[in-house]
């Protein structure tokens, strides 16, 4: 599960797999998915990113997942809905922004994780850690699609490890990407639309994700 772990330990912690979901609607043959994927793969996280709805349909559609994850000591994060966490079951919850995290994190706090990302600054970054994120998000996706150019991103990666205890999670465009962001320090790496998209199945892809956080970056 994510969580704080400080760097003076002798041996880092390898790093492991924070899996992002597509957009999930209605539950269908996606749990078989999600379980294939969880067996194929260390993966310390999922963040299930839900389809607008009512809210006791997001809170069962929740319920579905919850126990599939955890029964494999991963942790179910929801990428916003602080407020349905703890009657859904989930572990915790991604705010993206400041503004969204100072609001949201006092109800997840001290018993839920509570996620940051979506930082324009590294101020903001500071100030999320200080309000008591649980780690770090850096790359990911804006609403448009855009995502910050490759070389930012490793070196904030790289920022936060030199500096920060709290885990980093480093947000992988593709498979390529992956062995990099582990030699910039990334403690977990997240994967996400390209993995569910791929023909070679998410079982076949978790299992190359995995096999990519102990490869050399291409030169």
């Amino acid at each position: 599960m994510i969580s704080r772990r400080q760097r003076k330990e002798p041996e880092h912690p390898a790093p492991r797999l924070y899996l992002v979901t597509p957009v999930i609607g209605e539950i269908g043959d996606f749990a078989d998915r999600l379980r294939e994927a969880l067996s194929a793969a260390d993966i310390a996280a999922v963040l299930l990113r839900l389809a607008p709805a009512d809210e006791r349909t997001l809170i069962n559609r929740v319920k579905a997942l919850a126990k599939i994850v955890q029964d494999k000591d991963a942790a179910l994060i929801l990428d916003g809905h602080a407020d349905i966490v703890a009657r859904s079951g989930a572990d915790g919850a991604h705010l993206t922004g400041i503004a969204a995290f100072e609001e949201a994190v006092g109800s997840l706090k001290p018993d839920r994780i509570a996620g940051a990302g979506g930082f324009e600054t590294r101020h903001d970054t500071m100030l999320a850690a200080e309000r008591g994120a649980d780690y770090i998000l850096f790359g990911e996706p804006d609403e448009t699609g855009h995502r910050p150019a490759r070389e930012a991103v490793l070196e904030r990666v790289a920022w936060w490890a030199e500096v920060f205890e709290i885990p980093g999670v480093a947000y992988a465009a593709s498979l390529d990407d992956i062995p990099e962001l582990v030699q910039a320090g990334a403690d977990f790496v997240a994967v996400g639309d390209f993995m569910f998209s791929d023909p070679r199945g998410l079982r076949a892809m978790a299992g190359a994700a995995q096999q990519a956080l102990l490869a050399e970056p291409v030169s």
